[in-house]
């Protein structure tokens, strides 16, 4: 059996984990597929995992937020903790959610790969024919300008942690980003003021979320609070 199937089922039995409610939401041009090995190791740590699927390119960022999040937040109970783990726009989603309304059981949130200072891709591609159609209105919306959406959303006021990734699989979109990045993002946009952490893994930005690492790491942070950082963390508080 894999590894780190294992460690959840031992974490799960060993601590008595309560169910506990987390909202998957994938990234831009993606489906729920993307994040189904995220949703199944999040199942066997002892998490209800609500995968979420949205037409990314079908709306801008407000509509989505509601199309996704509401329904979203309906399959969790009430008395139960609501987490979300985002990759890529989905991360921006949330922020805009939580803009302008409140989730009183909110507890934590992962980002993974979050361009929440925009992209520098928007920036030098969004006027080149056929950005829009293949990354719709959403995709517009990502670059790095003052009035962006990310950048008008404002600081966090929840706790977050944020997985960048620093390896690119493509050099052509990473020869448009300054410094390093994960060949959509740079580790730098991926910031947000207010915060509670920020780690880097030797990441894609397509496959982050497929990541044993990162899964390991994103299961950590929401029974924790916080990343792992050094062998004295590899035994997870309930």
């Amino acid at each position: 059996m894999n590894k780190k199937i294992i460690f959840c089922l031992i974490l799960l039995l060993s601590t008595g984990a309560q169910a506990s409610c987390v909202i998957l939401l994938h990234g831009l041009g993606r489906t729920e597929n993307s994040m189904q090995k995220l949703e199944q190791q999040l199942s066997l740590a002892g998490y209800k995992a609500i995968n979420i699927g949205y037409p990314s390119r079908e709306h801008p960022i407000a509509v989505l937020a509601e199309k996704a999040i509401t329904p979203a937040i309906e399959q969790c109970k009430k008395n139960e903790d609501i987490n979300f783990v985002s990759h890529s726009l989905g991360g921006i989603l949330i922020r805009e959610y939580l803009a302008s309304n409140t989730i009183e059981n909110l507890k934590y949130v992962v980002m993974l790969g979050p361009p929440n200072q925009g992209s520098e891709v928007v920036d030098k591609l969004k006027d080149v024919p056929g950005f829009h159609f293949i990354n719709g209105q959403a995709g517009l919306q990502l670059g790095t300008g003052e009035l962006s959406t990310p950048n008008t959303l404002g600081p966090a006021n929840f706790n977050v942690g944020i997985i960048a990734g620093n390896k690119s699989i493509n050099w052509i979109l990473s020869s448009l980003i300054p410094g390093k990045d994960d060949g959509k993002v740079s580790i730098e946009k991926t910031k947000l003021e207010g915060m509670n952490e920020h780690i880097e893994m030797d990441v894609s930005h397509p496959f982050m979320m497929r990541d044993e690492e990162v899964i390991s790491q994103v299961i950590y942070y929401l029974q924790n609070g916080h990343f792992r950082h050094t062998s004295g963390d590899d035994n997870p508080s309930p």
